[in-house]
């Protein structure tokens, strides 16, 4: 079941694009290998996607139905959610409630439970998923019929390969703890960030359409420099006023590094994100059955 408090992913999705880091090129360490050895292995699958503003898209069954476009969002607790124009289409009721939470503000929500979710070779059955009227604010090309949370993938590796534009997700493969690059976390999925000499936990968010959003103490903390004004900022519950700075950095995540970064700044936001767009650059490998976590350069 659902717990009482749910945090949305694409916590910033709205947000206007930001200009692309520069990613320095780096050996890829030894915790990548699972990541070239991905097609070779019993892999449960290894489908395209597409991405429309930073966010990554699939095709899913769902209820034996399809296929329709879900989102892959690491910043979505749960097994995902699904869009009200899905629910209605299926002839689904609701059959719970709960709360949402985007980091800022906490709404209530409804749940419906899905009999099956079907990603290639990967079926989740009796799901309850959290269910909103996502499509309505936004744009026809962006919309989607659900997202696919952490927790559609909890018992296996997942490999989110940006540069191929290829998702893998096999049981066959895992992350060493003793593999140079290989990042521990204990709240999904915060890991070091080392912005400069400063070393702080970054949350990895494939569903924020920006860079790197900064804390405003945190920003002033590193003096990050000029700040000038970005406009609002929507997150799944609210808005947010923001600002926009460029950071030179360098900001190293395990093995990747970035530098020259437009980045946003805002009072209100609690924890530095790394979203889509710095992620972009690089092969993200999530291992939740052992807590570990790996970008590795192109």
């Amino acid at each position: 079941m659902i717990g009482t408090m749910i945090r949305m992913g694409a916590a910033l999705a709205a947000l206007v694009q930001d200009q692309p880091p520069r990613a320095e090129p780096a050996a890829p360490p030894a915790a990548c290998a699972p990541a070239r050895a991905a097609a070779a292995a019993d892999a449960l699958f290894s489908v395209p996607f597409r991405v429309v503003d930073g966010r990554i898209y699939v095709s899913a069954m769902v209820n034996g139905t399809g296929p329709h476009n879900f989102a892959v969002d690491t910043g979505a607790s749960g097994m995902g959610r699904a869009d009200a124009a899905l629910v209605r289409d299926l002839g689904l009721s609701v059959t719970g409630s709960g709360q949402s939470s985007d980091g800022v503000t906490t709404a209530s929500v409804d749940t419906v439970r899905l009999a099956s979710v079907e990603l290639g070779g990967l079926v989740r059955r009796d799901i309850d998923v959290i269910t909103r009227d996502y499509a309505s604010r936004m744009s026809a090309d962006a919309a989607f019929a659900g997202i696919l949370g952490r927790a559609f993938f909890e018992d296996g590796l997942l490999i989110i390969d940006y540069p191929a534009r290829r998702l893998t997700f096999t049981r066959a493969l895992s992350l060493g703890s003793d593999d140079p690059g290989v990042l521990r976390y204990e709240r999904a999925f915060r890991v070091p960030v080392r912005i400069g000499d400063t070393v702080v936990q970054g949350n990895l968010d494939t569903g924020a359409n920006v860079a790197f959003v900064l804390p405003k103490p945190l920003f002033d903390r590193i003096d990050g420099g000029t700040v000038t004004a970005a406009g609002e900022g929507r997150l799944t519950n609210g808005s947010i006023s923001t600002g926009r700075a460029v950071m030179k950095g360098p900001f190293r995540i395990g093995a990747a590094t970035l530098s020259d970064i437009e980045v946003r700044v805002s009072d209100r936001f609690p924890e530095l994100l790394v979203g889509a767009y710095a992620l972009q650059h690089f092969t993200l490998l999530i291992d939740q059955r052992s807590s570990r976590v790996a970008l590795c350069p192109a």
